[in-house]
């Protein structure tokens, strides 16, 4: 398949240089590069998620709908 792809000229000039080093098509390099980036990127570890700080510990207000936007908007300000 063929696609178009924008790629800074220093980064492109190194790639030629190193598929030209290693015998090798533009195009080789590049199917081999992106097969080991997207393949150690399904082996990293997700990121813990941060533990973020509660304050008052009671739970939501009497009346609060987190599905209702519009009606937590209301309440919010004040309405």
């Amino acid at each position: 398949m063929r696609t178009t792809v924008r790629l800074d000229d220093a980064l492109l000039g190194e790639a030629k240089a190193r598929a030209a080093r290693e015998g090798r098509t533009l195009t080789a390099f590049f199917e081999d590069a992106l097969r080991r980036a997207l393949a150690e990127a399904g082996r990293r570890p997700a990121r813990p998620l941060p533990a973020l700080p509660t304050f008052g510990g009671g739970g939501l207000l009497p009346g609060v709908d987190l599905d209702d936007s519009a009606a937590l908007l209301d309440l919010m300000e004040g309405r």
